[in-house]
């Protein structure tokens, strides 16, 4: 029986809509998710429901547990947080490592956190491109082949969505993978091989960015 492994990037962040969010914000990395970006998710959400998920993996930022959020209330699933699929820790956006809420307050705000699960790989400040790259293709093929065999949900930021493609498909995913924002990449194993299926689809959303941000 073949697998598949989910890729999804957040939806719309609050700081993308209102930039002078940042200037005051206690945690200015961390930004949660707008209002449309909150009807993307459910969208999102919607989507996915007759999908056969068995796992979902989020990023441990607020906009990705928000959207992971919504799928797991819809599929009745609980959130593993992964350090393994966390944004890109460029020192060209953040000039220091981002704060972010503790996995207590996460779960307080979300009470369907898997606070059991422990994650498999790290993700430290500063990064390049081709690190965040490695980590998250890392993540996700440790994820899908070693220790979650089934249909899983991975839910992430552009460029560890790009990166997750990459680990399971290869160098191909660099050009063809859009990570726009609430997008979904799909990614079938059919043995030996990974297929990639979805490139970033969007069909889900009533509301698409004209201009991919961040990825």
């Amino acid at each position: 029986m073949s697998q598949i492994v989910w890729i999804a990037r957040h939806a719309n962040r609050l700081d993308f809509v209102n930039p002078d969010w940042f200037l005051t914000a206690e945690r200015r990395y961390d930004p949660p998710l707008s209002d449309d970006g909150i009807i993307q998710a459910q969208q999102l959400a919607k989507r996915l429901k007759r999908e056969k998920i068995a796992h979902i993996f989020a990023s441990p930022f607020l906009r990705t547990v928000q959207t992971a959020n919504a799928v797991a209330q819809v599929l009745d699933l609980p959130i593993k947080l992964e350090t393994g699929l966390s944004e890109w820790l460029n020192p060209a956006w953040m000039t220091e490592e981002p704060e972010r809420l503790s996995i207590r307050a996460l779960k307080e705000l979300f009470p369907r956190i898997d606070i059991s699960y422990t994650p498999r790989i790290a993700a430290k400040y500063p990064e390049t491109r081709e690190k965040v790259w490695e980590r998250s293709g890392q993540t996700a093929r440790c994820l899908a082949t070693e220790f979650f065999p089934e249909n899983i949900l991975l839910v992430g930021h552009g460029v560890s969505v790009v990166g997750g493609t990459i680990g399971l498909v290869g160098e191909i995913a660099k050009t063809e993978v859009k990570a726009s924002l609430c997008s979904l990449v799909k990614v079938v194993f059919e043995g030996p091989e990974w297929l990639l299926e979805l490139k970033g689809d969007t069909s889900h959303l009533t509301q698409v960015e004209e201009v991919i941000r961040f990825a």
